[in-house]
């Protein structure tokens, strides 16, 4: 589940196992032919049940050439036979080992050469398994999917070398307090009942869990009467459903065995205390909620969240008094029930007993009296367009059908959608009053502890060297080699328009009509390394803040309250954002304007935000995560370099709020400001929003310095920064580089890159490191190439014991790209990675806007992705072997450990 790990904010990422429900089969899966399509907003949606029992529901979008595939099977952590938590999740990763008709070096190969996304997650009640892929290649998607549906290969031998890679991701995530902490909650919320664990597993259990007993787990699970596949995407429908009928249709059904039953007991008010790495002081109020089954009380606790979290709640009011750095309310459903968490956030060393006394106050208080009913009705017309930008991307779409029919026993996302709109007021009230009882609260602090110093060495662990790995090609069945044996140029997207105002405001334009929304993203090229002024380190943060009380003509909860009226959310800043209901485009550009051109910068809410971060930033610089960027970043650039600037709690402190307003005089300029506006408008209508709101927007004065200036190359070291919170070591090898975006060398180290790490296992340094040596969860290379700076760098974790061996590999595998030619396989499967993986990166709205975004920071053209297509279709192998060895200095690789030392 590494990759869909990633693409969560934090505390969803701790959440990611906890999600649980029971099938409830709709009325909608009759077992018949294909029912006519539905129309769910602007989709066209299909669904049949197969003679097996498998229920199918088809999504039709064509917003990219691109589909995802998801397989949700009915069962996960609450059905892990007794005494061996996280069987479902080791069965999850022993489907990528391979099955009857396919080995796991083949399915790694074929996942590559398809140049998209394929992963898995495991959650309470349901595990799911993924591909994104071009459109192109969704047949051979649906083979793979069949082929693990028939069978897995669970043998003794497999599940020895996967059972290293598992205690890694289990020594990750134990590294990870937040995660303990939850681990901890979980055991107290729901005491006696499967809920108490999460789907995880433990090392212990896996040193007992053997290949039969996990075989045992697919047979009593994996089949069709107990599965929901769901494809959504650029599909031709009709030919999608015989291609499943096909593939599908003969694998044997058989009745569903009962699930676990939860019997939920009181919970008992206690305090749980966990040490964590954050530079500041976290509590956690912790409640039962309502989960799934109860479709009315989860939709009113839905709407209740939301009004808790709302800027213009009594809640959130902690923060513009200065009481707390943040706070927030949110969500954790299983079926049966969930955890409803309020969170406060404050500065290391504050009177936090008497700062969470105050929040409980508040919260019981608008249990007492009530929740205001403007609140509620912002709150329910902000879900509603939220559901309608979950169309602006294929895998979210997929995810939104996956959660709403397999997950929450629902016929559609829209059941959620109405049950929200039935919520009233009085709904709302009912429920606060149910949840937040202090009676049955479980209340979590995490409280920082500090990282010892840094320490430099100038060795440690050895001098281990290994074999060569010898990439040796893996031969394809045929009926996928065929389909993956193409070598073309992806599919050109729709252009965009591109067009310049006379102040020097670039806008990009492209039309979107998955879904009645608009997606605004825009950027101003900056560095406030080089704009801030010498002692003024941290006034970039401060103006940050300070954007979200407001306008010159809007207080902060007036410009909220507007935001609201339309269900848009906003965000201003160097990095600004609008989404808007397409109706409500107008309204919503005229904020946007208003916020970025106009900010209020009020005088007394600067003294508020100025003491936030000066207690903020005096925690952070003790923190184990700041003193580990610091590190990387002091092993790569000289002494002295801007890029080693920050703020400090004297340099915040002696700010004025004259410093701040010339500060975003001077940064905040339309020459250096791109928008890119993707939606369900015209060119016409976009290019004359942006003109009408930031058409007088002047800039004055030359334009600052943004770009660093080019460094001298890194020397070798090493350095260990403690972190007592961790069992297992984040390690960071780096180096900087002398070429630069423009240089055509580029190219050949990008596709080199694929060859050694870019791939799910099917490149050279996941094979060593992951599936063959077990000493790696994860390893991730990073080629970070600019315009005047360029840094390269692989981050795996691993035990400290390992970190000598695991190094020693990459230096070797480093060493082969150095001198020795790819294999011919290797080029073409690097080739095929990412020509296919160009048309992924517009597969949603928001990745389209990135893209742009970082074409017009770089200074490149728009169409440069079909161009690059065409750079690396030319190269040769010698032209890889070429550019590591002329770009990649691995003899003066840093190392930068975080966590125990390695040994």
């Amino acid at each position: 589940m590494l990759n869909r790990l990633l693409r969560r904010d934090a505390l969803a990422a701790l959440l990611a196992l906890s999600s649980a429900t029971a099938w409830a089969c709709p009325p909608a899966f009759a077992k018949a032919p294909p029912k006519a399509p539905a129309r769910s907003g602007s989709k066209t949606v299909y669904r049949a049940r197969l003679a097996n029992g498998l229920r199918v529901i088809l999504v039709r979008d064509p917003l990219a050439p691109v589909v995802t595939t998801e397989v949700n099977y009915l069962a996960g952590a609450d059905d892990c036979p007794p005494g061996f938590p996280g069987t479902a999740h080791a069965q999850e990763h022993m489907m990528f080992r391979g099955s009857p008709g396919l080995t796991g070096d083949q399915l790694t190969k074929m996942s590559a050469l398809m140049g998209g996304d394929f992963d898995a997650d495991t959650q309470q009640s349901i595990t799911q398994y993924y591909f994104t892929i071009p459109a192109e290649e969704l047949d051979v998607a649906l083979h793979i999917e069949s082929l693990r549906m028939r069978g897995v290969d669970d043998s003794q031998k497999l599940w020895s070398k996967e059972r290293g890679a598992i205690e890694q991701e289990v020594a990750a995530d134990h590294s990870n307090p937040e995660y303990l902490a939850y681990l901890k909650l979980r055991r107290v919320m729901f005491a006696g009942t499967p809920y108490a664990r999460t789907g995880l597993g433990t090392r212990r259990s896996f040193n007992k869990t053997t290949a039969k007993l996990l075989k045992s787990f697919h047979d009593k699970w994996y089949y069709p009467d107990n599965a929901v596949l769901v494809v959504a995407g650029d599909i031709d429908p009709q030919r999608t459903m015989s291609s499943i009928r096909q593939y599908f249709g003969s694998i044997p059904g058989k009745p569903v065995p009962a699930h676990p039953a939860i019997d939920l007991k009181p919970v008992k008010p206690q305090t749980l205390t966990v040490g964590s790495d954050l530079p500041y002081d976290v509590t956690w109020l912790v409640y039962r909620a309502p989960g799934f089954d109860k479709p009315a009380d989860y939709a009113a606790a839905t709407v209740l969240s939301d009004v808790l979290s709302s800027q213009r709640g009594t809640f959130y009011g902690m923060v513009p008094q200065g009481k707390a750095l943040n706070v927030g309310f949110s969500l954790d459903p299983m079926r049966r029930a969930g955890l409803a968490f309020a969170e406060v956030d404050y500065p290391k060393g504050a009177n936090g007993k008497a700062l969470i006394a105050d929040a409980q106050q508040i919260l019981a208080a608008d249990a007492a009296k009530g929740v205001p009913a403007d609140l509620v009705a912002a709150a329910k017309r902000h879900e509603v367009a939220s559901a309608e930008f979950a169309k602006n991307s294929i895998e979210g779409l997929a995810d939104a059908w996956s959660q709403a029919v397999a997950l929450e026993g629902r016929k559609s996302p829209e059941d959620d959608v109405k049950a929200i709109e039935r919520v009233t007021t009085a709904d709302v009230d009912r429920i606060a009053r149910q949840i937040i009882d202090p009676a049955q609260m479980v209340t979590v602090n995490l409280v920082p502890r500090p990282s010892g110093k840094p320490a430099s060495h100038a060795a440690f662990g050895g001098g281990e060297s290994f074999a060569s790995s010898n990439p040796k090609d893996v031969k394809l069945p045929a009926w996928a080699a065929a389909a993956l044996s193409r070598l073309t140029l992806p599919p050109a997207p729709t252009k965009p328009v591109d067009r310049t105002l006379p102040n020097g405001l670039r806008v990009i334009f492209v039309p979107n009509h998955a879904s009645k929304t608009v997606v605004v993203e825009g950027q101003v090229q900056s560095d406030p390394r080089l704009e801030e002024s010498i002692g003024q380190d941290g006034v970039d943060g401060v103006l940050g803040d300070l954007f979200s009380y407001g306008t010159t003509s809007l207080d902060r909860v007036a410009y909220q309250r507007a935001l609201d009226d339309i269900g848009a959310v906003e965000s201003a800043g160097r990095d600004f954002s609008l989404e808007v209901l397409a109706p409500k485009f107008d309204r919503g550009m005229q904020l946007l304007a208003d916020n970025l051109l106009h900010p209020a910068l009020p005088a007394t809410a600067f003294k508020v935000v100025q003491q936030e971060h000066e207690q903020e930033v005096a925690g952070e610089l003790q923190s184990p995560k700041f003193l580990t960027r610091l590190a990387t970043t002091r092993a790569l650039v000289p002494a002295g370099d801007p890029a080693l600037r920050h703020a400090t709690p004297r340099s915040v402190a002696r700010l004025t709020w004259a410093d701040v307003k010339n500060y975003y005089r001077g940064v905040f300029r339309p020459d250096l400001t791109t928008i890119v506006i993707i939606g369900d408008i015209t060119a016409q209508q976009a290019q004359a929003e942006v003109a009408k709101y930031f058409g007088d927007w002047e800039a004055t004065g030359p334009k600052p310095a943004t770009l660093m200036r080019p460094i001298p190359l890194n020397h070798a070291s090493k350095v260990v920064v403690p972190d007592s919170s961790r069992v297992q070591d984040k390690v960071t090898l780096g180096l900087n580089l002398e070429i630069n975006r423009w240089d055509p060398g580029y190219y050949a180290l990008r596709l080199g890159n694929e060859v050694l790490g870019g791939g799910f296992n099917s490149t050279r340094l996941t094979k060593d490191l992951r599936e063959n040596g077990g000493l790696v969860y994860y390893v991730f290379p990073i080629l970070d190439i600019g315009l005047t700076r360029s840094f390269y760098e692989i981050e795996f974790g691993c035990d400290p014991q390992n970190v000598a061996k695991a190094r020693a590999i990459v230096e070797r595998d480093i060493h082969q790209m150095q001198t020795q030619l790819v294999t011919p396989a290797e080029l073409k499967q690097a080739k095929t990675m990412v020509l296919r993986s160009i048309p992924l990166s517009l597969a949603s709205v928001a990745d389209t806007a990135d893209t742009y975004l970082l074409l017009a920071k770089l200074g490149l053209p728009l169409d440069e992705p079909e161009r690059a297509a065409r750079h690396y279709l030319t190269l040769n192998r010698q032209e890889i072997r070429n550019a590591f060895a002329r770009w990649i200095p691995a003899r003066d690789l840093a190392q930068v450990v975080q966590g125990p030392a390695p040994r």
